[in-house]
């Protein structure tokens, strides 16, 4: 090997060992969670308070799901042609970290919107690069323990965050400015890491490619592949996104949710983040408990998530005790369908394929988040219980859907 290229190779190579690049990043994580799952505790009484009535917050709380996955399908694109891990990164946590303390500021509902969309187009922006760089330093640490580790510090921040504003609005209570502008804290910090981990390991690729170069950039230089083939699925990864679009219509959005709570007078403001940090918490182990549950029962263990999504809908009842436990099993749906229901896509895809089939069940996940805060939010403007019969009914027809694709697998 030339010096040149010699020396260039050594000066980018990790000034950090593997697991405490993981750790590392799971503290932006961490402080990145405290901001926007901050802003999603609250973003629901908000926008009550700015003049949207159930159907615009469920709109919302929809547009910003469907946006923070499905356009990973073009952001996964988008990355993978150009390399430039660190740099689609770091762009999509400054778009999370900017928008959401300038929320609270507007006080107008149309400025409000644009900066949650904003604010949601950075997790889009950041997903993929983010979980590649991070899967590098996995092949050394192990690829289960690297990914735990990482969402185990991710969900702490997802419940610091709103615990955080739960104590800014029992002190000020009702001052949306004030709790918003709080997380400016966190985001300083999430950029300051991610600047600090970008000089100390510009390729994290070394990890698992200790050959690998880097250019100036710290990106990495790789021998030119072959020309891919176009990716076919199979039909039963289809049938299965199906159905997950399905349940994903009968899953409410929190923010709906938070609003039904406010309006119905069972919650004050000060309450409405600690319920989504409860939420949260139960996100974290639920996704551990049911993934361990896989492994030793199989797929059909997933035929329980539709069914607690369906019991979920007590969380629209107009008792507090109710309200609480509804959130708590939102919590578990949540925690599954961002981790194990992922394993099932393992099973019916070849490994080749997986990138871009992870890619489509995000996207029509999306969709269905979509689907389900509009459609949930004009039931919701009927009543209450019209909302609670769009849930049941989603969630019976996914029940069904799931049943079948999954015996199927289960079959093979």
């Amino acid at each position: 090997m030339p010096n040149g290229q010699s020396a260039t190779s050594r000066e980018h190579q990790p000034l950090l060992r593997p697991w405490h690049f993981v750790v590392a990043f799971g503290i932006v994580s961490l402080l990145a969670d405290m901001v926007y799952e901050g802003a999603r505790s609250i973003i629901g009484p908000y926008l009550g308070t700015l003049g949207a009535g159930a159907t615009v917050v469920g709109l919302v709380a929809g547009a910003g799901e469907f946006i923070g996955y499905g356009l990973r399908v073009l952001s996964g694109l988008a990355v993978r042609r150009t390399q430039h891990y660190w740099a689609w990164t770091i762009t999509g946590y400054a778009l999370t970290v900017l928008s959401v303390p300038l929320i609270g500021t507007t006080g107008l509902i149309a400025p409000a919107l644009l900066l949650y969309g904003t604010e949601r187009l950075g997790k889009a922006v950041r997903s993929p690069a983010k979980d590649t760089l991070l899967s590098h330093a996995s092949t050394s640490t192990g690829r289960g323990s690297a990914f735990g580790v990482h969402q185990a510090l991710d969900q702490t921040g997802a419940m610091l965050g709103p615990l955080l504003l739960a104590a800014v609005l029992a002190w000020h209570e009702g001052d949306y400015r004030l709790a918003f502008g709080v997380l400016a804290v966190p985001g300083v910090l999430v950029l300051a890491m991610l600047f600090w981990l970008r000089t100390r390991v510009p390729n994290p690729a070394a990890y698992e490619h200790p050959e690998t170069t880097a250019t100036a950039t710290g990106e990495p230089t790789r021998k030119p592949q072959a020309k891919e083939t176009r990716v076919q699925l199979p039909a039963r990864f289809w049938q299965y996104t199906a159905a997950v679009a399905v349940l994903s219509c009968g899953v409410a959005p929190f923010p709906l949710m938070a609003f039904h709570a406010q309006t119905a007078g069972l919650l004050s403001d000060a309450l409405v983040p600690v319920v989504f940090a409860v939420a949260m918490a139960v996100d974290g182990l639920s996704g551990l408990i049911v993934g361990r549950l896989y492994d030793r029962r199989g797929p059909l263990v997933l035929l329980a998530v539709p069914a607690a999504a369906a019991i979920a809908a007590i969380s629209f009842a107009n008792t507090v005790a109710l309200v609480w436990a509804g959130a708590a099993i939102w919590g578990i749906v949540n925690g599954v369908l961002d981790s194990t229901v992922k394993a099932v896509v393992t099973e019916l895809v070849p490994s080749h394929s997986r990138p871009v089939a992870f890619g489509w069940l995000a996207l029509v996940r999306g969709l269905g988040l979509l689907a389900a805060g509009g459609i949930l939010g004009a039931a919701y403007s009927i009543s209450p219980a019209a909302a609670i019969i769009v849930i049941l009914a989603a969630n019976a027809l996914a029940f069904a859907s799931l049943a079948l694709v999954l015996r199927r697998l289960h079959q093979h």
